[in-house]
């Protein structure tokens, strides 16, 4: 198992070198650049996981995207990064300390985030996770903190930043809070329509979509979630795709990580083909469309996951997690569509967003 690990990084690292050559610039190359932008991140999904998820899927999506990069993960003020400040990073561009949410760690002022430059050039915007929406990867996408924890101020912040939708967990943020509000009744007055079930949210056909689906977070794969990432993500793609100037997308696959930090590989499994599907869900959308760029990464990686043996099919893998918390090693990066071979290389991780604004003229 050993020499299938090293065989698989090694490959890697020949497409990094093959496609471009290893710069510390943003500089953006390719003149072919994309009308939208799909971001999918796994939350503590680092190589292994993703050769876990290449090895559990006979037909996985990730073998299919042909350029491959590495990003550093180290957030302003720690050698290793939690969720906040990785996905400040991806959505930002800028490095901030652990557990701030899209705020300057010197200053204490908010950083414009993706979906914020992208509703300025008038595109559409979405985020879809499978997690609490004020949770800290999809909170660094539409809101701003000092602290991570602050999920009703983070719910509050969403009024501001105002995405064209949002859907996950979270319901209890916005109706059963402290000060006794309903933000709710908020984004009803900002023209969302409010929506409580998937069903309901696959039956509209109004692009500013406030999907409430789980009071907090909603359930595991292991512990019976259903299929919820994929018809989600392509709802969201179908409603922002009505916009002619195009859209920016994240989607997150949160509980990766949870998985990895209780070092429970059955329930890592799970979300790691759950994730597959929604990527070959989007994946076969760009291919239609020719105009989008997907890009999928990790955040950090968690768990330390290691496979030390497998049988020789590679059909029954023998997990190790070395850690129950993040690790500091690189995280990979996949691109295809329109402006893919930016994304090959090593970088830091606050260069996905610099890239991403180049390609979209932020």
């Amino acid at each position: 198992m050993k020499k299938v690990i090293f065989s698989f990084c090694l490959l890697i690292l020949v497409c990094n070198i093959s496609a471009q050559k290893n710069t510390k610039s943003s500089a953006v190359q390719n003149t072919n650049s994309p009308k939208n932008v799909i971001l999918l991140i796994g939350d503590g999904m680092g190589t292994t996981q993703v050769f876990t998820m290449m090895t559990v899927q006979k037909n996985n999506t990730i073998e299919q995207f042909p350029y491959v990069g590495f990003s550093k993960t180290s957030s302003a003020d720690n050698f290793i990064t939690e969720s906040s400040a990785a996905a400040t990073a991806l959505s930002t561009g800028r490095k901030t300390n652990n557990n701030y949410v899209s705020m300057d760690p010197e200053t204490k002022q908010p950083l414009k985030t993706l979906v914020e430059l992208s509703n300025a050039k008038g595109l559409s915007t979405g985020v879809v996770a499978a997690c609490d929406i004020t949770h800290a990867t999809p909170a660094a996408f539409i809101s701003h903190a000092i602290n991570r924890n602050d999920y009703e101020g983070i719910a509050e912040g969403i009024l501001n930043t105002q995405p064209t939708l949002f859907i996950g967990g979270g319901k209890d943020r916005f109706e059963k809070r402290k000060d006794n509000r309903n933000l709710s009744d908020s984004l009803r007055k900002q023209g969302f329509q409010v929506l409580y079930a998937l069903a309901d949210i696959q039956n509209t056909q109004n692009p500013k979509v406030a999907g409430l689906l789980f009071n907090i977070h909603p359930e595991s794969m292991i512990n019976g979630r259903g299929e919820f990432l994929k018809p989600a993500s392509q709802k969201a793609i179908e409603l922002l795709g009505k916009n002619a100037k195009g859209f920016f997308l994240m989607i997150e696959a949160s509980q990766i990580d949870w998985a990895s930090h209780d070092n429970l590989f059955d329930a890592l499994v799970g979300e790691l083909k759950d994730f597959d599907h929604t990527i070959q869900a989007v994946l076969d959308y760009a291919k239609k469309d020719g105009n989008t760029l997907v890009i999928v990464t990790g955040d950090h990686e968690t768990g330390g996951l290691t496979l030390p043996r497998a049988d020789n099919n590679g059909d029954v893998l023998f997990p190790r997690f070395t850690t129950f918390d993040h690790t500091p090693v690189m995280v990979p990066v996949f691109a295809f569509g329109p402006g893919a071979e930016n994304f090959a290389g090593v970088y830091e991780n606050t260069e996905i967003q610099k890239k991403i604004c180049k390609l979209l003229g932020l």
